[in-house]
C-alpha cells in the first residue's frame, strides 16, 4: 500500500466518481481506475460498488477511509516537522482567529514574527470563535486565537491560555438620543433598539454574560439587527441606528473623529454609581495531543512576550 493510492482512494471517496477523481489529482482516469484495483486485489476487499455510472462505497471502503485520512495527516505533520530543521528558516504556520481578533489585534502579532522569521509564511483564516475552536480541535489549525467561551464539548481537546484583553465600548450615533450624554443607568440598556452580532460569535457570548451579571437578559433587549461581522455592526450604528457593543480597538477612529460616542454605564439612576465595563480575554488555543509543530511553539513565545 502506498501513500499515492491512499490519496487516489480518498479523492475517489470524496468525490463518488472516478473521471472526477482524476480530475482533481490531474491524473488520467485510468490511473485512478488502476489503483483502486490493486488495492481491492492486494487485499481481497471490495472498497467500491460501481452501480452502473455510480459509485457507492463498501464497507471495507468506509475503515479505508477513516484510516487513511489519519496516516495522510502524520504523513503531512511528519513532512512539516522535517522542513523546520532549519532553524525555522522555511515552513509555514496555520493559525485560526475570531474576526475582530484577527482584523485588529493579531496583525500586529503577525508583522513581529514575520520580522523575526522572514521565511515562514503565515496563513491566517478569520472566522467565528465557534469555527475556530472547532478547527483547531481538528488539527486545521496549528493555533486559535479566540475571545468568548469555549465549547464545553471541545475544552477536554483544547488547552487554553490567555494571552491578552479586549474592551469593549458601548457605541451610538450622532442621531441616537444617547450621542449627547456622557452616561446612562444600566436599566436604560433595555430602552433602545440594540445591533448585534451572530450567535456563536465570541462578541454575542462575551455581551450575553456581562449583560446577565448586570441584571439584564438578552431577551429583554430590542434586537432589531443581527450581523456576522462587527464592521457591519459598527456601520449600521454609525449611520444612526440603534446601539451596539463593540471592541474598543474596532471603533478609536470613529470616537476620534465623533463618529460615534462612547457611553459609559453605571448601576445607578443617577448616574453617579460606579462605572460598568465590558472586558474579556484573549484565548491562545492548542490541540492538547497533537504533534506541535517548531513554528506554532515560537509563535506561542512571542504572544507571550
Amino acid at each position: 500500500m502506498t501513500l499515492e493510492q491512499l490519496r487516489v482512494f480518498l479523492a475517489v471517496a470524496e468525490h463518488m466518481h472516478f473521471t472526477r477523481a482524476a480530475e482533481a489529482l490531474y491524473v488520467t482516469q485510468p490511473a485512478v481506475s488502476a489503483a483502486i484495483q490493486s488495492l481491492e486485489e492486494e487485499y481481497s476487499v471490495k472498497l467500491f460498488h460501481r452501480v452502473g455510472r455510480r459509485v457507492e462505497i463498501a464497507e471495507a471502503g468506509k475503515l479505508l477511509q477513516m484510516e487513511a485520512q489519519k496516516i495522510l495527516d502524520q504523513v503531512a505533520l511528519t513532512e512539516r516537522g522535517l522542513r523546520e530543521l532549519n532553524n525555522l528558516q522555511r515552513g509555514e504556520l496555520r493559525l485560526g482567529s475570531s474576526l475582530t481578533i484577527g482584523n485588529y489585534w493579531l496583525p500586529e502579532k503577525i508583522s513581529q514574527f514575520k520580522i523575526a522569521y522572514p521565511g515562514i509564511t503565515v496563513n491566517c483564516t478569520l472566522a467565528n470563535a465557534k469555527e475556530i475552536c472547532e478547527g483547531t480541535a481538528t488539527g486545521f489549525f496549528d493555533l486559535g486565537l479566540v475571545t468568548g467561551d469555549i465549547q464545553s464539548s471541545l475544552k477536554t481537546a483544547l488547552d487554553q491560555e490567555v494571552v491578552g484583553t479586549e474592551r469593549f465600548q458601548i457605541v451610538v450615533g450622532r442621531s441616537h438620543p444617547w450621542f449627547s450624554r456622557a452616561r446612562i443607568c444600566v436599566r436604560e440598556l433595555t430602552k433602545t433598539a440594540w445591533v448585534m452580532r451572530e450567535p456563536g460569535s465570541g462578541t454575542q457570548q462575551i455581551l450575553e454574560q456581562t449583560l446577565q451579571g448586570w441584571g439584564i437578559d438578552r431577551n429583554q433587549l430590542n434586537v432589531i439587527l443581527v450581523f456576522s461581522t462587527s464592521e457591519m455592526v459598527k456601520a449600521v450604528v454609525e449611520s444612526g441606528v440603534g446601539a451596539a457593543a463593540i471592541p474598543e480597538l474596532m471603533v478609536q477612529k470613529e470616537l476620534q473623529l465623533s463618529t460615534l460616542r462612547a457611553i459609559e454605564i453605571t448601576n445607578s439612576r443617577k448616574g453617579t454609581g460606579s462605572i460598568l465595563e465590558i472586558v474579556q480575554p484573549v484565548w491562545k488555543l492548542k490541540h492538547r495531543e497533537r504533534f506541535q509543530t517548531q513554528l506554532a511553539i515560537a509563535f506561542e513565545q512571542m504572544l507571550m512576550t
